[in-house]
């Protein structure tokens, strides 16, 4: 039993595009070497020499800058995966040699405790092992390990990184369970990564453990529930996971564990946690998300706000909850085949997500506003603008493993059905039980709408293709009715099939094609971009009396450097017109809006050019 959808393999689609493919090549060329160096820099790779005892001096940082190394390599064997790189390969190898030496004889590692138990404090870490989990990042730090462990050994074949791994997943499986230590990590994550342990090993005692982590949240059993900031749903461990139908507390805690929910839900058939999977995305997507696909309303907690609690200028929509939102919303559609949750992860992808790092792949917001005045600190460490590294450096850290796993979340297959989820150039080979299926896609998205399918079967074949047609197509902005278009749709999206028109024929948010197909097969999809006018419910305060602009699955803002320094003010009626062009010298190459003095860029490339008022939700006049 798993996920009834089954995601084509990253290392199977390869990017040709314009948007895409340079984004990864920084990633893979600056953001992995950079994110390296800054944990050389920062001690965060002392930490395990000094825990290995063979340097001197305490920990350096925060208690979960384990993480962070965990966290690059697991990104960068991914690269690996498509790239070989044998000085890339052999110093994730001296990475991993350290970290061995830094685990403890039973398995257990947490540079912290290990480098001088005696600093510890009780307030932080607990004075034992797992005595403050609510705090400490024993089991959240695995966590990524266990991730990171699997993805290298995926990439190279090598066991180094994944017998760590199992070493200390054995010890975890010895101390907790019904009936051992019944307590629950703070920091989500454990979960998701003892499901890939489980998945590479087939060991079922990792995935009842990671259940267990789910299951004994909002249970006492003997322990306190946990509490920070005033409410145990902080940490989400309020109420049991089943019982749960609002996303409460902290953003990236929350979504962690919704993913982790759906990995368990997908391998056990758990009914009640699909139930609560489904109410708690509701919740999400019909009162708490952001138009750009952000989450987390509050900077105290890094926190869902009270539905409908949207503020623009003090969004917290922290990169890392935005990453978390795409992970849970690619796992809700391969449990449900639904283009809703790509509709979601789609406007979080382009928006939400990008806006969190620099076109130069360097520079970093931890948080992701829809206001800005030009002057009042919003970012980690009090800045005003992306930074280069931060105290807390989560999101760094958490970007460079999206992006090369990115060509991963762009088709899917079920039994004879290859589904098209994401527009991007390039190639892709689909396993299919009669055999496999090459797809080429031309396309020159999100700059405009057009998309040309080749389809190459080995020998002409029966199957079904789903080709997702977005919902800002069909004049839904989010699938719920918490934004909605202000003027009605215009043109339809169109489709042919080797020059032929065809019905669209519309499943689950897919366009679904069912035919004998032959080698040499073209599908046509016409997706109309026009500019468009958003507006959000009534009972979001933060956004009456606004508007904010659109064109295709890109969020638009003003910025001041554009409008005569000033955009808080700024007022669009409803009988503007707009123009489009595209500015191939500006910010990487970007389609600009226009209406008359007025000039929007896309929001995902905010801040580059110097410090401004910039603002997504305008007057509307």
């Amino acid at each position: 039993m798993d996920y009834p959808v089954t995601p084509v393999a990253f290392t199977e689609v390869g990017f040709a595009d314009a948007f895409w493919s340079q984004r990864l090549e920084t990633n893979r060329k600056v953001t992995i070497p950079y994110d390296f160096q800054k944990c050389e820099d920062t001690g965060r790779v002392d930490n395990f020499i000094k825990a290995a005892g063979r340097m001197e001096g305490p920990h350096e940082g925060l208690f979960f800058n384990d993480s962070d190394i965990f966290k690059i390599i697991e990104g960068a064997s991914y690269s690996l995966s498509l790239h070989p790189d044998p000085e890339l390969d052999a110093y994730i190898d001296g990475l991993i040699e350290k970290i061995a030496a830094a685990q403890e004889e039973d398995g257990y590692i947490y540079t912290p405790r290990t480098i001088d138990p005696g600093a510890v404090t009780a307030e932080r870490e607990g004075l034992m092992r797992w005595g403050h989990l609510r705090i400490n990042h024993e089991l959240y730090n695995v966590g990524h390990m266990y991730e990171a462990a699997v993805a290298h050994y995926q990439a190279t074949g090598k066991r180094n990184f994944l017998e760590l791994a199992l070493k200390n997943a054995e010890l975890i499986d010895s101390v907790f369970g019904p009936d051992k230590v019944r307590d629950v990590p703070g920091h989500q994550e454990v979960e998701i990564g003892l499901v890939k342990l489980y998945r590479i090993t087939g060991e079922k005692r990792y995935l009842e453990l990671a259940k267990f982590f789910l299951d004994e949240r909002g249970h006492a059993h003997g322990r306190e529930l946990y509490s920070n900031y005033g409410n145990p749903g902080y940490m989400q461990d309020h109420l049991p996971v089943v019982e749960q139908d609002e996303a409460v507390g902290h953003a990236v805690r929350a979504v962690y564990m919704y993913s982790g929910m759906a990995d368990v839900a997908a391998l056990t058939g758990d009914q009640a946690y699909i139930e609560a999977l489904d109410a708690l995305w509701d919740n999400v997507v019909a009162k708490k998300l952001y138009l750009t696909g952000g989450i987390g309303a509050r900077h105290r907690g890094e926190a869902f706000g009270d539905n409908y609690e949207l503020p623009n200028d003090t969004a917290y929509t922290e990169t890392c909850a935005a990453i978390a939102n795409i992970y849970w919303n690619h796992r809700m559609f391969l449990l449900h085949g639904d283009a809703k949750y790509l509709d979601v992860l789609e406007r979080t992808l382009y928006n939400g997500f990008l806006s969190g790092i620099s076109l130069s792949g360097d520079r970093f917001f931890y948080v992701n506003p829809l206001s800005f005045d030009g002057a009042t600190n919003f970012n980690r460490d009090d800045s005003r603008e992306r930074l280069p590294w931060f105290g807390c450096s989560c999101c760094p850290t958490n970007v460079v493993r999206l992006l090369p796993s990115l060509p991963g979340y762009v088709y899917a297959h079920r039994d004879d059905h290859i589904f098209v989820n994401l527009f991007v150039a390039g190639d892709a080979v689909i396993p299919l039980a009669t055999g496999a299926v090459k797809l080429t896609q031309q396309t020159g998205y999100p700059w405009n709408g057009s998309v040309k399918l080749t389809i190459e079967p080995e020998v002409a074949t029966d199957f079904t293709l789903h080709v997702r047609i977005p919902g800002w197509a069909r004049n839904e902005p989010v699938p719920s009715d918490l934004y909605r278009y202000q003027d009605s749709a215009g043109e339809q999206a169109t489709l042919r099939v080797n020059g032929n028109p065809v019905e669209l024929g519309l499943e689950q948010g897919f366009a679904v094609l069912r035919r004998s197909w032959h080698p040499g097969d073209v599908v046509e999809l016409e997706l109309p971009m026009p500019v468009r006018r958003v507006v959000s419910h009534q009972q979001v305060e933060a956004g009456r009396g606004r508007v904010a602009i659109e064109r295709g699955p890109l969020v638009y803002c003003a910025e001041g450097i554009d409008n005569g320094g000033s955009v808080l003010e700024m007022t669009v009626s409803d009988d503007e017109t707009f123009t489009v062009e595209h500015d191939e010298g500006l910010l990487g190459g970007v389609n600009v809006i226009r209406s008359g003095s007025k000039t929007l860029i896309p929001y995902y490339a905010w801040a580059h050019r110097g410090l401004g008022e910039m603002a997504v939700w305008l007057w509307r006049g």
